[in-house]
């Protein structure tokens, strides 16, 4: 169920969006589930189509939903390509910071500063 807090100092799109994009990557939404229109999600939590378009715009830019048209918006296969393409990236860090003799902590630290940073490499 997707709750919206109207006194969060974050905007409802953002609540919305990460609470979906939770769901698509701990598989709750499996792929290829059909999300709600979005007038009827709108109405439903009772907020306006343009935050509940807003989110799920968000949502297909990072590859977790895909829209197709007048049939709607549905959980992508993309996240699951995302994950391995992740897990692969992960596997080629883990060889560079064995062969710099980097500690485990470090490359967590590291991983962290990345994370935080936004950085895309």
């Amino acid at each position: 169920m997707i709750v919206i807090d109207p006194a969060s100092p974050v905007p409802p799109f953002e609540q919305l969006r990460a609470q979906l994009a939770r769901r698509v990557q701990d598989r709750t939404l499996a792929v290829g589930t059909r999300l709600p229109a979005i007038r009827r999600l709108a109405a439903d939590l009772g907020l306006a189509a343009n935050t509940v378009g807003r989110a799920y715009r968000e949502l297909e830019e990072a590859g977790l939903i895909e829209t197709r048209g007048a049939a709607g918006s549905f959980v992508s296969a993309a996240d699951v390509k995302g994950r391995e393409r992740a897990r692969r990236a992960a596997a080629e860090f883990a060889a560079v910071v064995t062969r710099a003799g980097i500690d485990t902590d470090e490359a967590v630290r590291i991983v962290r500063a990345a994370l935080a940073d936004g950085s895309t490499g």
